[in-house]
């Protein structure tokens, strides 16, 4: 097709599976199995999408900026990001108050 085409030319894999496996939807399905189980289950019934919609967000909010994660150090996704990519930036020299701002990525290029 013409969208396979783009992305070979981008240098981008369309997937990272096979026909008939699940490898691209795992981690997602782990997600919402995740959500199913620690919100919506619990606290049905629901009175409607508006209330679902909420609780949703609220319940994103708490998993990548609240919750504490064993894997990571005993804190939040967020927090762990964060960490990372400040480790990421160059550090001011000695005497240097005022940082640069961070590069503008540049745009994906095939290599």
């Amino acid at each position: 097709s013409a969208f396979t085409a783009h992305l070979f030319d981008a240098g981008i894999d369309a997937s990272i599976g096979t026909v008939g496996d699940a490898l691209d939807n795992a981690l997602m399905e782990s997600q919402i199995g995740l959500h199913k189980t620690e919100l919506i289950k619990p606290r049905k019934p629901w009175r409607g999408l508006a209330d679902v919609e909420l609780a949703t967000a609220e319940w994103v909010d708490w998993f990548n900026n609240q919750r504490l994660h064993t894997a990571i150090g005993d804190i939040p996704p967020h927090e762990h990001e964060t960490n990372y990519y400040a480790q990421l930036q160059p550090q001011p020299a000695a005497g240097v108050d005022a940082q640069e701002p961070p590069p503008i990525p540049e745009p994906f290029t095939r290599w």
